[in-house]
């Protein structure tokens, strides 16, 4: 069954909460809780039975039965949970009372809280007999006929990059990119922009192919835009996204306007008509879809290249003659791709591996990538003995030879063969847009706030979230995607579409979550118990009434805001998070002032513009444990609640706005805090960082300091033990004395980023692997280097990307293991950079694939220094790379000498990297910008 469990794993921990004396309740009533208790659980464990099995093989009678228990459970849960935070509120409230208003306040309060326990006692009762009718129902049923799955999944060591992109980018595709490139070499005859149409059933490859085309092809044009469409698109978001990729410069804040597709399509059409595009438009279902998109895209005819991909060939044919038929894998090549995701030998299969069993299953696959790599990813973690036994439990029809419907076949019995909470936490991406980068901290933190991540000790609840994130990547349900250029680092996902179609099914079938887009707008059938809004705009009043006991409302269009009742109406709700919040006019300015009355919130996020400011009254929310406005834009000052100090179990605190004094030592519970303190920073706001011990992410926007301030900060970052990501901004000139004598950064620290004006003398002593032996990203401004610190930094074990800046003349030597997982350098305003191999021949940086240098016009002179020489840095000494990118902030024939001898270099590597060089215009008083969002695309210069 799909999602058969409900809400039991959350609510039994509650139920045993009741049984505190703290709550005060009759034996009677307690012994009722303990029966509920008794008997949910072993309702829990016939549930878990049923959850281990496809749907089509349980009777009719215990899917109706599993779905009547999992409805009691989420009204049982909305009882104990209304009952515990009033009680809460209650205690609160006469813990406060010492005026005779306060006597009389707690008098009132104490009559209430009888009120209270009277009306828990009532429903306890009106509970036990619907459990034991439930359990009747299940006596009549047999549940041990029911055949169990395997439970016997083994968690697989991740293997996230490089092994992602072996798997899925590289094999059988060489031929494909040649023939498209050379489809897309020819000029159109008709002067309009040459079109290529990739057709080809889903799981084939289609994007993976484009992407690398576009990989390849885009350092010849002077935009690019890869955007992706979806089965139930917005159109006026792939306008703007077409128009943000093509022009970031003059279109930066236009998905946050309010514009119509007439308005969009005219802007597209505006666009430089001299310029050379290359335009991806992936993922197309329909043909109107096309033909709208195609009125924006007509009128350039300087020599655009667009490629669209489609499973539809009548949308292929519709979009222009040049169509291109991706075939389904050879035998060769499948057997290539099933080999390396099983055995991780570059496809080769061990000579002691017998291949009957796999040759079987690959003939079902067809060729299908997708197919191929999901059952491959499932065997993968189980001995070779059980793998007969998963082909026979797969059950391919040989009747059925549809390709979707066998590969639908495998991801089913791949969901199936996951634990429960992993299979709970696949289903709930089913919230998010299709084509949706879903951000790992943000999608970790909505599991926790929903119950999904659950551990006794809750300083562990964020290892263990990502934890589940990555045995999700291990079993190829969900695709990882990297930060924007930044190898190594995975900070977010993707839901290929063949599995969001799956989970959607089986979350809309279950009641688990409801999805209002163009094709979902009017089905809900019962109760809705999560609301994602998506695409267009919805009117909710049609179905308010089934919105009572909503516990999840999550918004991800732009305009939906206006039809969303106030937020009085949503008594249940635990996780609101407003993605877009369209504009100003939305009106939920005025809808948070009702944010208080939503006693059991766990989670708020709040994106777009807005008028309003969080009231109050926030800090009566006591089951708060995320919050989360770093995308949220007020037309005016904002500053946080002073009441939000009394939300002591919260968890993660991302806000940017005036911050009052004595609030941040009072949150003693935050593992993830990102906060603006550069118009107030002060000595006791700063020191009061040093009071969140189990701190895990720290993200600090200060201004400008002065020694004492200085000081306060270094103090409070040594107090912060746990600590794993740290990021400091500072302005003004602002400075940290990091070398001070002494000072030690926490060993934990994964992630380093010193950016704007925070610069160093010189490498601290603290940064070394025995200190810092997790250190996988580093960003920080050295003034003075040398080649020793560079074997400094080459010997952290784990670093895998670099952001330097340093004017000093560096050379980079290999051999000794140096930099042995580093897969991206980005020297920023830097001076020379020679990289050489030592006496031993040694390559340099082994597994670097990404170098970009972003320099000015006196230090690109400098790389002319050995001209005379076969090469100019040495690159031909680091055998793996990929791309090659060269930004300066002013353009000038002079430099052209410099760049072409680089770009020789970069032609004769026998990896045959791509070169990129670009120009790009520093901001006045801040020349060394180094935040990781804050590199622009660069425009391309032939």
């Amino acid at each position: 069954m799909e999602f058969a469990i409900g809400a039991i794993g959350t609510l039994l921990p509650k139920l045993l909460e009741l049984l505190k004396e703290e709550y005060d309740l009759q034996k009677s009533v307690k012994k009722g809780i303990q029966f509920l208790v008794d008997e949910l659980e072993s309702m829990q464990a016939a549930l878990n039975k049923v959850s281990e099995v496809p749907a089509e093989q349980v009777e009719e009678d215990v899917k109706i039965w599993t779905r009547a228990v999992r409805e009691m459970s989420y009204e049982i849960e909305d009882k104990v949970y209304n009952f515990l935070v009033r009680a809460s509120k209650g205690k609160d409230q006469q813990a406060n009372a010492k005026s005779i208003k306060g006597f009389v306040r707690t008098c009132r309060n104490s009559l209430a809280k009888v009120k209270l326990r009277h009306k828990m006692a009532a429903d306890v009762m009106d509970i036990k007999c619907r459990v034991m009718e439930a359990k009747k129902r299940r006596d009549r049923y047999n549940f041990d006929s029911i055949v169990r799955g395997n439970t016997n999944a083994t968690t697989i060591n991740p293997r996230i990059g490089a092994l992602f992109k072996k798997s899925t980018e590289l094999v059988g595709i060489e031929k494909a990119v040649d023939k498209l490139i050379d489809m897309l070499s020819v000029d159109a005859e008709d002067g309009d922009p040459k079109l290529v149409s990739v057709v080809g059933v889903g799981g084939l490859g289609k994007t993976t192919l484009a992407k690398t085309v576009f990989d390849k092809l885009k350092v010849r044009f002077q935009g690019t835009a890869f955007v992706s469409v979806g089965q139930n698109p917005d159109i006026n978001r792939v306008f703007k996204d077409i128009l943000y990729e093509l022009d970031k410069q003059n279109h930066s804040t236009i998905h946050s306007m309010s514009l119509g597709s007439t308005q969009l399509i005219q802007l597209i059409q505006d666009l430089p008509d001299k310029k050379r595009y290359l335009i991806v438009i992936d993922d197309i279902w329909d043909t109107q879809w096309w033909e709208t998109i195609r009125l924006a895209l007509d009128q350039n005819c300087c020599g655009s290249r667009i490629i669209t991909a489609t499973r539809n060939l009548d949308v292929a044919k519709k979009a222009g003659n040049n169509v291109y038929h991706l075939d389904p894998l050879s035998d060769e090549n499948s057997k290539k791709l099933f080999c390396t995701r099983i055995f991780g030998l570059e496809g080769t299969c061990p000579q002691n591996q017998p291949f009957d069993v796999p040759n079987k299953i690959l003939q079902k696959c067809n060729g299908i990538p997708l197919a191929i790599i999901t059952i491959a990813s499932l065997l993968a973690g189980k001995p070779r003995e059980e793998w007969s036994t998963v082909y026979d439990s797969i059950g391919f029809s040989y009747k059925d030879n549809g390709d979707a419907k066998n590969t639908a076949r495998i991801l089913s019995f791949s969901y199936y063969d996951m634990p429960p909470h992993l299979r709970t936490c696949l289903l709930y991406l089913s919230v998010f847009p299709e084509d949706y980068i879903i951000r790992k901290n943000i999608l970790i933190r909505m599991w926790i706030a929903e119950g999904f991540v659950r551990t006794e000790r809750v300083a562990d609840l964020f290892d263990l979230g990502e934890k589940y994130f990555n045995e999700l990547i291990n079993r190829s349900m969900i695709q990882p995607v990297e930060i924007e250029g930044i190898k190594g680092l995975v900070d977010g996902c993707r839901v290929h579409d063949m599995v969001l179609g799956l989970i959607r099914s089986l979350a809309r079938e279950e009641n688990f979550i409801t999805v209002f887009d163009h094709e979902y707008g009017a089905s809900a059938q019962c109760s809705i118990r999560r609301l994602s809004i998506q695409n267009g705009d919805h009117n909710l009043e049609a179905v308010m009434n089934k919105m009572t006991h909503t516990r999840s409302l999550l918004a991800y269009s732009s305009g939906t805001l206006e039809s969303v009742p106030s937020f009085q109406s949503f008594k249940a709700l635990r996780v609101l998070n407003l993605e877009e919040s369209g504009d100003p006019k939305s009106g939920l300015g005025d809808k948070l002032k009702h944010l208080g009355d939503l006693l059991q919130l766990r989670y708020l996020r709040l994106g777009g513009w807005s008028t309003g400011q969080l009231p109050e009254e926030i800090g009566n929310l006591k089951c708060l444990q995320i919050v989360d406005c770093e995308r949220w834009r007020c037309d005016s000052f904002s500053h946080l609640p002073s009441s939000i100090g009394h939300l002591t179990h919260l968890l993660c605190l991302r806000f940017c706005s005036f911050v009052p004094d004595g609030i941040i030592r009072k949150l003693t519970s935050l593992q993830d805090l990102m906060i603006e303190l550069a118009y107030n920073t002060n000595t006791n706001l700063l020191a009061e960082l040093g009071n969140l011990r189990d701190l895990r992410m720290l993200n600090v926007h200060l201004g400008e300091l002065d020694q004492r301030l200085v000081e306060a900060s270094l103090v409070s970052l040594q107090n912060m033990h746990k600590l794993r990501h740290l990021s400091i901004t500072a302005w003004r000139s602002s400075s940290l004395r990091w070398e001070a004598p002494g000072f030690v950064v926490p060993r934990q620290l994964r992630s380093l980023k010193l950016m704007k004006e925070v610069s160093l003398a010189s490498l601290p002593t603290w940064i070394n692997s025995s200190l810092l032996p997790n250190l996988c990203f580093l960003s920080v401004q050295v003034r003075s280097m040398d080649y020793r610190d560079m074997r400094v930094l080459g010997r952290l074990p784990e670093l895998c990307c670099l952001h330097l800046y340093t004017r000093s003349l560096l050379f980079i030597y290999g051999g000794d293991g140096y930099f042995r997982k580093l897969r991206s350098c980005w020297f920023n305003s830097a001076g020379t950079v020679i990289f050489r191999r030592d006496m031993s021949g040694a390559p340099v940086m082994p597994s670097l694939e990404d170098i970009r240098f972003y320099v000015h016009p006196e230090e690109l002179l400098k790389f002319h220094v050995h001209l005379g020489s076969q090469t100019v840095i040495g690159l031909d000494n680091i055998p793996l790379v990929e791309k090659i990118g060269i930004t300066i902030n002013e353009w000038d024939e002079g430099y052209m000498q410099a760049l072409q001898a680089l770009k020789n270099e970069a032609q004769i590597h026998p990896n045959n990297p791509t070169f990129s060089v670009g120009t790009y215009k520093f901001s006045p008083g801040y020349p060394y910008y180094s935040e990781v969002s804050g590199f622009l695309r660069p425009k391309f210069h032939q």
